[in-house]
């Protein structure tokens, strides 16, 4: 099964964490999806994106993520076995530490980045930006890395993302959410030319 096929009944945490560990899956509203195995360069920059924010992160309260992490995303209060919201982002920094449990993160991130891939493509520009603009995820980071581009979603005032910043790779690029942090992309063409 691909990213692109769902499961056709509904699911919630308690059918997920009776699934195989060997299999990875996202649950979004119900509605299960299969992940595939990313291609190298995916890989190449949640690895070195994961060490800049890691390094960035040293002695700061917030705490940063890999995939395969599960934040599960809940409606309102129910309990974590009826919650219909599993997502795996390839990056996620987390402020508030009483989100954060053994099983990962209960409620939204503050950040969140996607590499695009093929497969998922369509699924991380749309379902997930509404469902992470919903959740409150204040800056959401879609990264093209063949077309080395960046759309940078911010929530407004309202809690609601606008239009999205475009940046090249050709230079860093900057969260609001940390003033002095910028994601260097020179690695990408030391490494994948």
């Amino acid at each position: 099964m691909n990213t692109a096929e769902k499961l056709p009944q509904r699911y919630t945490y308690a059918d997920y964490t009776q699934w195989p560990d060997d299999e990875r899956w996202e649950l979004i509203n119900g509605e299960a999806y299969a992940m595939t195995a990313p291609q190298r360069l995916h890989q190449d920059i949640v690895f070195e994106l994961g060490a800049q924010i890691r390094n960035y992160l040293q002695g700061k309260p917030c705490k940063g993520y890999t995939a395969p992490f599960d934040v599960r995303l809940p409606r309102k209060n129910e309990a974590d076995v009826k919650v219909e919201t599993v997502v795996q982002p390839d990056l996620s920094v987390i402020f508030d530490p009483a989100k954060l449990d053994r099983m990962g993160c209960r409620g939204a991130p503050d950040w969140i980045i996607e590499v695009l891939s093929p497969s998922t493509a369509l699924k991380d520009m749309s379902t997930k930006r509404s469902l992470y603009e919903l959740h409150g995820v204040q800056e959401y980071w879609l990264i093209h890395p063949e077309e080395r581009w960046v759309l940078v979603y911010r929530l407004d005032a309202q809690g609601l993302y606008g239009k999205p910043g475009v940046f090249g790779m050709d230079e860093s690029t900057a969260t609001q959410l940390f003033p002095d942090l910028s994601i260097d992309w020179a690695f990408i063409a030391l490494t994948h030319n």
